[in-house]
């Protein structure tokens, strides 16, 4: 209930204070990101450690509301791969967002919360005969949907007033899971298109 009243007050602050800009609407932006970064976590059941860097690409599509806000929408995919052999943690995740940026010259820092949903699926093989489409010994598979709560903070750098480079780092939160899908800290690199 407390996170419910605190996300209701920063969304009532927000639009109080795009409410006070003279411009409303200052455009739109978005772009492609890829990331990789550390992640690691238990999962249960099978007792598998999974840790690594991740690899990944997704994107983010942003309305700009007066001087420094931003709502809008991102997605990712971003696979763990494991042991060598094919195994592997895969998910996917994305939801609505907002932030909060302040241009100093060249540099736009920014910081904001993604909440949304994700799925998440896994499969550890333990043995494998080595053969080509040889038969698995021992293997565990898994699949899940999550609640995400994904926190950011980032800057961009204004190559141009339409092009952006960008660097972000989140971690994205995963309450309630029910199995202990690896997480971490991962960053970001990509370009941003202003309009």
């Amino acid at each position: 209930m407390k996170r419910i009243l605190i996300l209701i007050f920063t969304i009532f602050l927000t639009f109080s204070a795009i409410g006070q800009e003279k411009k409303v609407l200052r455009g739109f932006d978005g772009g492609m990101m890829l990331h990789t970064g550390y992640l690691s976590g238990k999962i249960p059941g099978i007792g598998f450690s999974a840790k690594g860097a991740p690899l990944g690409i997704g994107g983010v599509a942003r309305l700009c509301l007066g001087s420094h806000f931003r709502v809008g929408g991102e997605g990712y995919v971003s696979t763990l791969h494991q042991l060598r052999n094919g195994s592997y943690v895969k998910y996917g995740w994305g939801g609505l967002l907002a932030d909060y940026s302040h241009r100093i010259g060249r540099f736009v820092p920014y910081a904001g919360l993604t909440i949304g949903g994700g799925s998440a699926s896994g499969l550890i093989i333990n043995e494998f005969s080595g053969e080509e489409w040889g038969e698995l010994q021992d293997a565990s598979y898994g699949k899940q949907v999550f609640f995400a709560l994904d926190p950011f903070l980032g800057c961009e750098y204004v190559l141009t007033e339409r092009i952006h480079l960008t660097a972000k780092l989140d971690w994205l939160l995963m309450p309630g899971k029910a199995w202990g899908l690896p997480d971490g800290p991962r960053i970001y690199f990509g370009f941003i298109f202003c309009h």
